[in-house]
């Protein structure tokens, strides 16, 4: 069943490359992104190791980045390069494909973030 997003879905152009599908401009030039919240000084990330809903396929959740959509794009496309693994953006989170727990901590860790473990 196709959902019907009100604005026809779009989220690609072959002219200009992945479109926002809020504003629908370019990622580049998306006047969404201005209307974020900033980050919080003391915001925690949270990561943890998922299954359930997922037939069995272990992903690593990253939670709460206190970024904009548009940033937190560009985190996700540092962290899947660094565990050179696939994933997305899910509202203010990002999902990796794989256990890659550790290795995301150490990269948000890098980036200046401030992160906790969460689960086993």
């Amino acid at each position: 069943m196709k959902k019907n997003r009100g604005q026809g879905g779009l989220v690609y152009s072959t002219e200009a490359g992945r479109m926002c599908p809020d504003c629908r401009q370019p990622i580049d030039a998306c006047t969404c992104s201005t209307r974020s919240v900033p980050p919080a000084a003391n915001a925690v990330v949270k990561v943890s190791r998922d299954r359930k809903g997922r037939a069995g396929k272990t992903v690593t959740v990253v939670q709460d980045i206190p970024l904009d959509p548009l940033s937190i794009a560009k985190l996700c496309q540092t962290l899947k390069n660094g565990c050179g693994s696939g994933g997305t953006t899910r509202g203010q989170g990002i999902e990796i494909q794989g256990d890659h727990v550790d290795k995301i901590i150490g990269l948000l860790e890098k980036e200046g973030f401030k992160v906790k473990r969460v689960g086993g």
